[in-house]
């Protein structure tokens, strides 16, 4: 039961610590893209830190399940905290160029038009 319970709080764990990822790649004003690479690349140290701990702690087997055989163990990757953090990896880093991309060479054509 204490397993379980450590489990889920893990998985929470693992949910908010992708949060300030997410916030330090997109919402710190008065930065420069390249800075912003650079502090959301701490973030996402720490939450890959906090996600793997807590796939090896979903790697653990419960009392109640009976030993598993050598060719069927599970793998780290396999498991929904590691797996979360790939997939919201694989999305910060789309949104990230793409916000990029089109802050370098869409939005200096928006402001041609101005009158001020």
């Amino acid at each position: 039961m204490l397993l379980e319970l450590a489990k889920a709080f893990s998985f929470i764990a693992s949910l908010l610590s992708l949060y300030p990822a997410m916030f330090s790649a997109f919402f710190v004003p008065g930065t420069r893209w390249e800075e912003r690479l650079v502090l959301s690349l701490d973030t996402i140290a720490l939450s890959a830190c906090v996600c793997f701990a807590s796939g090896l702690l979903y790697l653990w087997p419960l009392k109640s399940e009976p030993a598993p055989d050598l060719k069927s163990e599970p793998a780290l990757l396999s498991t929904p905290p590691v797996q979360l953090f790939f997939c919201a990896l694989a999305v910060m880093a789309i949104l990230f160029v793409l916000s990029w991309y089109l802050a370098v060479y869409y939005i200096p054509l928006t402001y041609k038009n101005l009158p001020w």
